[in-house]
């Protein structure tokens, strides 16, 4: 890089190789916003799928896992590891479902509920932080836009593609 570009002199290079179009710009500031959501709740020690996980269950308690990796479009090991993990860390617990004792019921234990209530918190200021550039109609319409677009795409509302990636 020059000591002139060092310095902020702009000498038309940003222009010659800033990239035009929505997929860039949308791929690079979602991976801007999943990285800086994934440090701001490493505080509780989460990672994105945890939380994504702990989400769905407070939506819906009582669910099974059969229906969770069914939303989730993975196998059920892929949930049983998931749950496996967030049970151990005593924020989820597996009760049998009374209508049906072959399936457990998915619930929050009550320190899941905090955790859950501190993540919502995170993630309101994460929102606000990364959309911090818009007022609120501009804010809206982006929401709107982008909620038009995963669905073209056949995206499940709510769901991170992330998921059906294998796990590292």
């Amino acid at each position: 890089m020059t000591a002139q570009r060092q310095a902020g002199h702009d000498d038309g290079w940003a222009q010659r190789v800033r990239p035009a179009g929505a997929a860039f710009l949308l791929a690079q500031v979602g991976a801007y916003a999943a990285a800086r959501f994934a440090e701001r709740i490493n505080e509780l020690g989460l990672i994105p799928a945890d939380a994504g996980v702990l989400r769905m269950i407070a939506t819906r308690p009582g669910r099974s896992q059969q229906s969770l990796a069914e939303e989730l479009g993975v196998v059920p090991s892929r949930v049983v590891a998931l749950v496996d993990k967030l049970e151990s860390k005593g924020l989820v617990e597996r009760l049998r479902n009374p209508q049906d004792r072959r399936n457990y019921a998915l619930h929050l234990t009550a320190t899941g509920t905090q955790i859950m209530a501190r993540m919502r918190g995170l993630a309101s200021a994460h929102e606000d932080q990364i959309c911090a550039g818009l007022d609120d109609t501009q804010r809206a319409q982006l929401t709107g836009l982008l909620e038009a677009i995963a669905a073209h795409q056949g995206l499940a509302p709510g769901v991170h593609p992330g998921y059906q990636q294998r796990p590292r």
